[in-house]
């Protein structure tokens, strides 16, 4: 096993990382303007500045496997297809025939084996989207074909997810990352994860509300009161990350100063909001046997925690079900990392599961709206794959699909916020200390409005 990896960035010994005494004051403005969350003006620079000009993730890659395989898009009024190859390669388009503009796809998939077929005129394109051909096209005049394909769009991969860029002049993809966002997330092989849940629907908030609120930890004590028995935000613990566009955060999975019955319980009862944990729970029950008593509790001698025993019971599993977690640390098994890409990719990630949060302006463009998209993905054998992946669920009904706990309730958390916000004398947001990552993705926000200003 290699003798340091990219996650040992956590040891303050490595000099990468900072806690939150290192993050000096005045580093990140931390008054935040509330126009920016209710001001249909600010959400229509927004679309040019952000919207149009950033990598945003538009699926999965092994959502379009075949060639052919096609899907859709959609950011704000602006569409784009999707499109996997003969050659395996994929590709992005702007939705629209190059005749009159018509809409070519207007469903969410499918398979263009043939290429694509415009409805309106007969126009046709092929899956390199190259126009081939014209209804009469020997009385259409002097159309030159090779001027009249169809726009194409940036299109890339990483960690099994597929990035698409409105701008014509993008920079490529691993730039926009960065080298150090890479190389911190290629361990965890989230390429190879499936999908468990995938659900998408429009929220009464801002699509700001729902990045800002995954960001920080510091409303676990009023709205997710169950997970204190494993997680505690302790400002002396927590260990950050902040690159040019993103950032990563963590916080252990371990409540200082709880006795140990109250530890062991309290990571039982983690498959009630993180599923991965249900099959490593029977190993580290075992594990937890040679020190329980008559009576069924838990006494450590010196050495031994529960902490320890748990990413011991993760890195057993994981790897008698031949998954690669060689290159993840101990605290990597059981410490959720959570990472921010702009501009709407939120993530928490461990060995064997991550948890994604994405949100997106909603297509009305009314700023107090917003579509939020969450999915839950585990690394698995192959074999397993397609008995757990999941269907995409798009909620019709607002209410209607009950999210797992710490979910739901941040679900209903935020609608009220946003209400809120919406007084007029309310002008500005003001952050403490432990909300730094949610002050950096503001500062990430003001840059990309005022260069697109430039």
């Amino acid at each position: 096993m290699p003798a340091t990896r990219p996650g040992d960035w956590l040891d303050p010994a490595s000099g990468l990382g900072l806690g939150l005494d290192d993050v000096q004051p005045g580093t990140f403005n931390m008054t935040i303007p509330t126009d920016r969350y209710t001001c249909p003006d600010y959400a229509a620079r927004e679309r040019d500045a952000i919207w149009l000009r950033s990598w945003q993730i538009a699926g999965r890659v092994d959502e379009i496997p075949k060639a052919g395989d096609w899907k859709r898009y959609q950011i704000l009024d602006q569409s784009f297809l999707i499109v996997r190859g003969k050659d395996d390669v994929l590709r992005g388009f702007v939705n629209s025939c190059r005749h009159r503009g018509n809409a070519l796809c207007i469903t969410e998939t499918g398979n263009a084996k043939r290429g694509f077929l415009c409805q309106y005129h007969l126009w046709s394109y092929d899956l390199e989207g190259n126009l081939k051909g014209m209804l009469r096209e020997n009385l259409a005049g002097p159309i030159d074909k090779t001027e009249n394909s169809l726009l194409p769009v940036s299109v890339d991969t990483f960690a099994g997810f597929i990035f698409l860029n409105p701008d014509p002049d993008a920079v490529p993809l691993r730039e926009y990352l960065g080298d150090d966002v890479v190389t911190l997330l290629e361990p965890y092989n989230i390429d190879q994860f499936t999908v468990v849940m995938d659900v998408k629907e429009a929220i009464e908030c801002n699509w700001k509300v729902v990045m800002d609120a995954f960001e920080e930890g510091y409303h676990i004590n009023g709205i997710h009161p169950q997970l204190l028995q494993v997680l505690h935000i302790n400002p002396a613990t927590a260990r950050y990350r902040f690159f040019e566009n993103h950032s990563v955060a963590m916080a252990p999975f371990e409540v200082q100063g709880a006795s140990t019955q109250e530890q062991v319980e309290g990571m039982l009862a983690l498959p009630e909001t993180f599923p991965g944990t249900v099959a490593v729970i029977p190993r580290f029950q075992e594990l937890l046997a040679p020190y329980r008593d008559d009576d069924g509790k838990v006494e450590f001698p010196d050495g031994v925690t529960a902490r320890a025993l748990l990413q011991q019971a993760t890195r057993e599993v994981l790897t008698g079900m031949g998954l690669d977690v060689s290159n993840l640390t101990d605290d990597q098994m059981v410490d959720n990392q959570g990472w921010v890409l702009f501009p709407n990719y939120f993530m928490t990630v461990r060995a064997g599961e991550c948890h994604v949060i994405m949100s997106a302006p909603h297509p009305d463009g009314d700023p107090n709206r917003c579509i939020w998209h969450v999915a839950s993905y585990m690394y698995l054998p192959e074999e397993f794959r397609d008995a757990v992946r999941a269907e995409a669920i798009v909620v019709d009904t607002p209410g209607s699909h009950k999210y797992f706990e710490a979910l739901q309730q941040d679900y209903e958390q935020m609608p009220r916020q946003q209400k809120g916000l919406r007084n007029n004398r309310l002008d500005h947001m003001s952050l403490v200390k432990e909300e730094v990552v949610v002050a950096h993705f503001h500062s990430v926000v003001d840059r990309h409005m005022a260069a697109a200003q430039s």
